[in-house]
């Protein structure tokens, strides 16, 4: 069946063009599975939107900043998050491969951090790179339990051996590596005391620093194993979990397959194997049946439907002037999904929560910001369905986009279709 095809790009991508659609339908599934999975050579899209080079902090030399100062630096930081924001745009659309991309803006939403309270844009690009380099959740994990992002957005910088703080700890077992129901308090508090010692500082970017003298040394005990646990052998446990596989394959599964009906025991099974390594996890995913089969459906968040609209319209977000990419991020900001700012730490929701009466509006005003922006000339609903990559238009949506008075009007339509949302 082509429809699955179809589906297999929109879910494991941001949204197929028209071209990359037809050449998957004629590839077959497992091909097209193997191609998104393993794809042959660079990314020749994404080598033309380079990660940004933001430069220190502004803050970094102003230990006790003046108010005109703190002003100055606030205003080079705005400028700075717009910047990472666009850039981070510009490559989910201009990515070729698209799988890798998408898991990459997964696990952003799975290790939630927001700018809003970290505050430095350099900050948030170095934890990307972190996740962007980490082969296997392991490795990921061992990475941002010293980051600095995370460690301030968590408060780890105020764990010390004499004051522990269990925020890091807890999250870490909670909605980072195992879920609730796998830990108990006690073990909360014992993994506070292996985070105990670190401090982030705004000239070092990359890595939060560890000061030996605050930290708490002694054994702890967690999960039952007992040792002079750290930071680093903290995550290391938990990966080791047989939770952490099932955890993770449920979250995927979430964010993949449904967020509203549970995982197949067959699809928990293959992605549990297939576990640390995210894509095989995908892949052992996308391969089962009952993913496949289309009989679950998600709704598309913000920023995929975004993307995807970008990709098809071929609009580049490095090439918009600054008021209109400001018009698309205050777009995001009323749709409830903004690149590096989450809502909390657990991340965004998912399903239905995007599709309520106040967000339609806001959609509806940035698909036709995305239309005029496309300048299409000439277009039909026969043409809008392909350009969109959608299979076909159900007898109501087709009435609408008939009446159309105009190619943007027609294509604010379809971009604010139940079709075009729902995937």
């Amino acid at each position: 069946m082509s429809d699955d095809v179809a589906m297999l790009l929109r879910r494991a991508g941001f949204g197929p063009t028209a071209s990359e659609l037809a050449a998957a339908k004629k590839a077959g599934y497992a091909a097209t599975v193997s191609r998104l999975m393993a794809p042959a050579g660079p990314d020749r899209g994404a080598a033309t939107a380079p990660m940004p080079d933001l430069g220190r902090d502004p803050f970094d030399d102003l230990p006790n900043p003046t108010a005109e100062q703190r002003t100055a630096a606030e205003a080079t930081r705005r400028v700075h998050t717009s910047a990472l924001m666009r850039w981070w745009l510009d490559r989910l659309t201009a990515a070729d491969h698209q799988a890798h991309e998408k898991l990459i803006f997964f696990w952003h939403g799975h290790w939630a951090t927001s700018i809003r309270k970290v505050g430095s844009p350099q900050f948030m690009l170095a934890q990307h790179r972190k996740i962007r380099s980490s082969p296997t959740i392991g490795v990921m994990a061992r990475k941002l339990v010293s980051d600095p992002a995370l460690v301030y957005w968590l408060d780890g910088q105020l764990n010390t051996r004499d004051a522990p703080n269990e925020n890091l700890a807890r999250e870490l077992m909670e909605l980072f590596l195992l879920g609730i129901g796998n830990y108990t308090e006690r073990d909360v508090k014992e993994a506070g005391r292996a985070l105990t010692g670190w401090r982030t500082d705004l000239g070092v970017p990359e890595t939060a620093i560890f000061f030996p003298g605050v930290h708490d040394a002694g054994p702890k005990t967690i999960l039952g194993s007992t040792a002079d646990f750290d930071a680093h052998t903290l995550v290391d446990l938990l990966a080791r979990q047989p939770a952490c596989a099932r955890f993770i394959a449920s979250r995927l599964w979430f964010r993949y397959g449904s967020s509203t009906e549970p995982m197949a025991g067959s699809i928990e099974q293959r992605m549990r194997a297939a576990f640390p390594v995210g894509m095989r996890m995908l892949r052992a995913l996308f391969e089962d049946d009952e993913f496949r089969s289309g009989r679950h459906r998600l709704v598309k968040q913000p920023v995929e439907w975004l993307v995807g609209a970008l990709r098809q319209l071929g609009i580049r977000p490095a090439r918009l002037p600054e008021d209109t990419l400001n018009r698309i991020l205050a777009g995001l900001g009323g749709l409830g999904q903004v690149p590096f700012a989450p809502p909390s730490v657990g991340g965004w929701p998912s399903g239905t929560a995007w599709l309520n009466s106040a967000a339609a509006q806001v959609r509806l005003n940035l698909a036709d910001l995305l239309a005029g922006l496309a300048e299409i000339d000439r277009l039909t609903a026969e043409e809008l369905a392909t350009l969109l990559a959608v299979e076909t238009w159900t007898p109501r949506t087709y009435l609408a986009l008939k009446q159309a008075r105009n190619p943007r009007q027609l294509l604010t339509l379809g971009l604010a279709s139940p079709e075009y949302l729902v995937i």
